[in-house]
């Protein structure tokens, strides 16, 4: 495997003008309407029909199932991972091992800057009373500054997660920015027993931290424990009116 590429924002990256309307979206969706995931990504890795495309991971708890499809078809593709300098240690030693094993050759270690980290977060607590301005320093603003080379991203997100996941297509404008890239989500219909099924049949490595209570996993000091019957994402953000980091809803306002 290639060393991972540590990426900051004083990296030079190609605008790759990625410009999607809804209707590319809808198009898309209703091109893949009848396709199993395997041939979704074969379409998209293979061809050009929706130009560069990255992988956005956090090799948490069920990552790896998107990884091995993708891996299948091409294993040079960039795997963006956001270190946000907060993570379990169990996580980057996770996703050291599952990049290895599954021959992934382009991981991508996003950092955030650190003088807005100097600037926002010099004590590193900001998590503490603003977990929506931590999630803004450490994963939107780098993610964003990294999207300027590709014109689409994978994620792994699923339907049954959460409510708020419950409608997504598998194409839709990623409105974070005003670039019109293309997120695609191709596990999006995916439920849990079929992961499982996935994780069995393909005897893929587990994130650690899953045996231990942890069924979805980022942060360290905004990940807890779920029990059993709980919504798997109710140990994220826990007590906090908060559902998602920020990569995967519209921009907000500027925080101070």
């Amino acid at each position: 495997m290639n060393a991972p590429q540590r990426l900051s924002r004083d990296v030079d990256r190609i605008d790759a003008g990625a410009r999607f309307l809804p209707e590319d979206a809808a198009r898309l969706n209703a091109q893949h309407a009848d396709s199993d995931t395997a041939a979704l990504l074969r379409d998209i890795l293979r061809g050009d029909a929706v130009g560069r495309v990255a992988i956005v991971s956090s090799f948490g708890a069920e990552s790896a199932v998107l990884l091995h499809q993708v891996a299948q078809v091409d294993p040079a593709i960039p795997v963006l991972f956001l270190d946000t300098h907060k993570h379990f240690p169990e996580t980057l030693s996770y996703r050291d091992d599952l990049i290895a094993h599954l021959g992934l050759t382009d991981l991508r270690i996003l950092e955030p800057d650190e003088a807005e980290l100097a600037a926002r977060d010099e004590t590193g607590l900001r998590w503490s009373y603003d977990p929506d301005g931590c999630c803004e320093l450490r994963k939107v603003r780098p993610l964003a500054r990294a999207l300027a080379g590709f014109d689409a991203t994978l994620t792994g997100r699923k339907a049954f997660q959460a409510a708020t996941r419950a409608e997504l297509p598998r194409f839709e404008i990623d409105t974070s920015d005003a670039a019109g890239r293309l997120k695609i989500n191709p596990l999006i219909d995916w439920d849990a027993a079929r992961i499982d099924a996935y994780f069995e049949e393909h005897r893929l490595p587990r994130h650690p931290l899953v045996a231990r209570g942890f069924p979805s996993i980022g942060c360290a000091p905004c990940t807890h424990k779920v029990a059993p019957g709980e919504d798997p994402r109710s140990g994220r953000w826990k007590g906090w009116d908060k559902v998602e980091c920020g990569i995967h809803k519209p921009g907000e306002e500027p925080f101070l």
